[in-house]
C-alpha cells in the first residue's frame, strides 16, 4: 500500500510549527530528560500536526488519517534539523 502524502496537511503543519518556534522556542519541543538532552517529545509533534489537521478541516472539511504518519516525520525532520543546526552553532 502505499503512503498517502497530503501537501496541504505538510504545508500547514510548517505553518504551525513555525509559529509555535516563534513563541515558544526550540525547548518546548525537547524532552527535559538529562539523560537524553536533545529526545524530542512525541506528544508535541503530534499537538502541531493535529492542529494543523484541525485547521485544515475547518477550511476543506477533509482530511485523510493516512496522511497523518508522513507529515508527523517532515515536522520530526525540520525539529532535527534545528536541533543540529542550534548544536553546531554552541559547539556540542
Amino acid at each position: 500500500m502505499a503512503d498517502i502524502i497530503d501537501l496541504s496537511l505538510i504545508a500547514e503543519s510548517r505553518k504551525h510549527l513555525t509559529k509555535l518556534l516563534d513563541a515558544r522556542g526550540l525547548n518546548y519541543f525537547l524532552k527535559t530528560d538529562a539523560r537524553k538532552p536533545f529526545q524530542l517529545e512525541p506528544s508535541r509533534v503530534d499537538l502541531v500536526v493535529r492542529t494543523a489537521a484541525k485547521l485544515r478541516l475547518e477550511k476543506t472539511g477533509r482530511v485523510h488519517e493516512g496522511a497523518f504518519e508522513r507529515a508527523r516525520s517532515e515536522v520530526r525532520r525540520e525539529l532535527i534539523r534545528r536541533v543540529v543546526a542550534q548544536m553546531l552553532q554552541t559547539g556540542l
